[in-house]
């Protein structure tokens, strides 16, 4: 399960990849617009900067922008950064390997071979998912949710 702060650093994120070109945005603004407490805000918004996602400007007209276009950070990025590597197991991870003390011999664990199935699964669909990806399965739900016609009287 995400944690509430992946889950912000999705929705900020995704929030600004609809403002990608248009300049920075404010952390009020986004948090306001988001439901994000700011201070958190703040702490997210740093993080994913610290990993060249975001980009910032201060001053005047300042604020946080996405450092890439929506299409090319994907969700994968983001949650590995806010949580991690995407392994239930460490056994499993290609980032943060570790053998586990119990196992007599990994090539034939039960645990782990299902595991590294969970792994390869949740990560094909995460990196191959991004922010632009998100953007236009919303669009296309709000598009067909406006398509119903009903003739309740």
């Amino acid at each position: 399960m995400l944690s509430q702060k992946t889950k912000y650093a999705l929705k900020a994120s995704l929030a600004l990849a609809r403002h990608y070109g248009q300049g920075p945005v404010l952390i009020s603004q986004l948090a306001q617009q988001e439901g994000i407490p700011k201070k958190f805000l703040e702490l997210i918004l740093l993080e994913l900067k610290n990993n060249a996602i975001l980009g910032s400007k201060k001053g005047k007209g300042g604020g946080y922008f996405l450092n890439h276009a929506p299409g090319e950070v994907t969700f994968g990025q983001i949650i590995r950064i806010m949580e991690g590597p995407l392994a239930p197991l460490p056994c499993v991870s290609r980032s943060a390997y570790r053998r586990c003390e119990e196992c007599r011999d990994e090539s034939y664990c039960e645990l782990r071979l299902v595991m590294k199935e969970v792994r390869d699964a949740t990560a094909q669909v995460l990196d191959h998912t991004s922010l632009g990806d998100a953007l236009e399965r919303a669009m296309a739900a709000q598009i067909k949710g406006l398509d119903i016609l009903d003739f309740d009287i």
